[in-house]
């Protein structure tokens, strides 16, 4: 199992990435200032670090600097709020693998969390996900149900991609949610519920089942 190192000062954002991350499959570990993610990055005990810039007594950036001078090879994914260009390139060209800017999808963070921590870079990179008759194309982003394409909205297919990455396991409203909505989105919302009735009709009633005071689960392929 993967251990996630993740560096990020605001108490939402943290726990929202550390939520999904476990969700997910990972081990995260949160620290709240740059000197302990320093600290923690260097111990080699790690696979991957999730770093903000904005971090208290020591930024990103000189965390990332001090990093990349003990020539450690962790890879590194900034997750920030400064989105200029100039920002951008400092982060890349100071060692950085990859970066992203808030606000973010967590979608969109694990695959590309995912992809660093792809150990052979050869393998080939799934670009169509199945459970039975049901299938999704990553690349088109079409659904297809028996062969026969189903036209999904792009919040329609993110939640089928949610269930189809976790196959049998119930998803709470939280988890689909971080997932699919992000962090900002209001938790008593009802807004899950309304498209898995929308995926219900455009993809078949039986494949979404309601667990009762837990969430749903996309049902096991016959």
């Amino acid at each position: 199992m993967n251990r996630i190192l993740v560096a990020e000062d605001e108490d939402r954002i943290a726990s929202f990435v550390s939520k999904g991350l476990r969700a997910a499959g990972f081990t995260p570990t949160v620290v709240d200032d740059g000197v302990s993610a320093l600290d923690y990055a260097v111990t080699g005990e790690f696979d991957l670090l999730v770093l903000d810039i904005g971090l208290p007594g020591m930024d990103g950036f000189e965390v990332l600097k001090r990093l990349r001078e003990s020539r450690s090879q962790l890879p590194v994914i900034i997750l920030t709020a400064r989105q200029s260009i100039t920002d951008t390139v400092a982060g890349l060209e100071g060692g950085a693998d990859d970066y992203m800017s808030k606000p973010f999808r967590f979608e969109e963070l694990l695959a590309r969390i995912r992809l660093r921590l792809r150990e052979d870079p050869r393998e080939p990179e799934v670009t169509v996900l199945t459970h039975g008759a049901l299938a999704l194309d990553l690349r088109s982003r079409r659904a297809a149900v028996e062969g026969r394409t189903v036209e999904l909205s792009a919040r329609e297919f993110a939640l089928a991609e949610t269930f189809l990455r976790h196959p049998g396991q119930v998803l709470s409203r939280e988890q689909l949610l971080s997932h699919v909505w992000g962090y900002d989105f209001d938790p008593g919302s009802n807004v899950v519920d309304v498209y898995v009735r929308y995926l219900r009709k455009k993809l078949g009633v039986q494949w979404f089942e309601t667990v009762r005071g837990m969430g749903y689960r996309l049902v096991e392929a016959a």
